[in-house]
């Protein structure tokens, strides 16, 4: 199936979606707030509009992909007037659970099935089209939104209605960024006491305590290699602050979350807010 899909916001993880679909042979429009990162996915093939409006004409499914709920409601408010009736929304902006309510309630208002589908993934899944998307949305709708996640994931876990994906989205990424602080931390402490990180992973070596994920992001961080990112730190503390949210919202104190919010936001303070949430590793230090 063949679709004209709309994506809303094409930053690492817009713009490398927008590329699979076009890459799927959907037609594919674009827009986002900064002119600057949308032009570019021209030369792939989209067609860049202007304005949210002009973006969803006659679309067949709207993709939004931005910084927060208050982004998707206002970029949203310009785009509903032009969305055509019955069109699919696919919403995989990582919001709070208050949001991702409100927004199904308005895709209600003007007539669109709405689809909660936050991804799990960073920069390199996302441009290979191997994100794993959890989606949520109406099941006698589901065929046609398949070819979109087919396009840019490589697995979809469907959960049974709008809010459920967000939730597990939220679950999901208080591990990931949980093991992120993790491995800084351990970085910097090896550091402060003169211990070789080598020393350490050859420590762990193939035991329990080993993880794919920490070498990979404490690479990042001992060869200084943290541009582009996969996951931005100003990115990743917005999650953070999400995540201890909804745990107050449900009455469980989330200690790591709070703190792991402010590592993200001292080490956007020093400089590196655009750089990998890796560069929480900096948070441990004054200077």
């Amino acid at each position: 199936m063949t679709l004209t899909v709309s994506v809303l916001g094409t930053g690492i993880m817009g713009a490398a979606m927008a590329r699979n679909l076009i890459k799927a042979g959907h037609t594919v429009r674009v827009w986002n707030r900064s002119a600057g990162k949308a032009a570019p996915l021209a030369d792939d093939g989209a067609v860049v509009a202007p304005n949210p409006a002009e973006a969803v004409r006659d679309a067949d499914v709207v993709l939004t992909m931005l910084y927060d709920g208050a982004a998707v409601r206002e970029v949203m408010s310009e785009a509903f007037p032009s969305v055509k009736a019955g069109a699919l929304w696919v919403q995989s902006t990582t919001v709070s659970l208050s949001d991702v309510d409100q927004l199904a309630a308005e895709a209600g208002q003007h007539g669109l099935a709405f689809f909660d589908a936050p991804v799990l993934g960073t920069r390199q899944p996302a441009e290979a089209g191997q994100l794993t998307v959890l989606a949520a949305g109406p099941a006698d709708r589901r065929d046609e939104v398949t070819p979109v996640f087919e396009a840019v994931g490589a697995r979809t876990v469907w959960l049974d209605r709008p809010g459920a994906a967000t939730r597990l989205k939220l679950v999901a990424n208080s591990w990931v960024l949980a093991l992120t602080h993790a491995g800084a931390e351990t970085l910097a402490l090896a550091e402060a006491l003169g211990v070789d990180p080598d020393m350490f992973f050859e420590l762990i070596e193939g035991g329990p305590l080993d993880n794919g994920y920490l070498r990979a992001k404490a690479g990042l961080i001992r060869a200084g290699k943290l541009s582009p990112a996969g996951f931005a730190v100003t990115t990743a503390e917005k999650d953070a602050r999400l995540i201890a949210e909804a745990g107050r919202q449900h009455g469980v104190r989330l200690d790591l979350a709070e703190a792991g919010a402010e590592r993200f936001r001292r080490a956007a303070e020093q400089g590196h807010g655009d750089e990998d949430m890796a560069a929480t590793y900096y948070a441990s230090f004054e200077n």
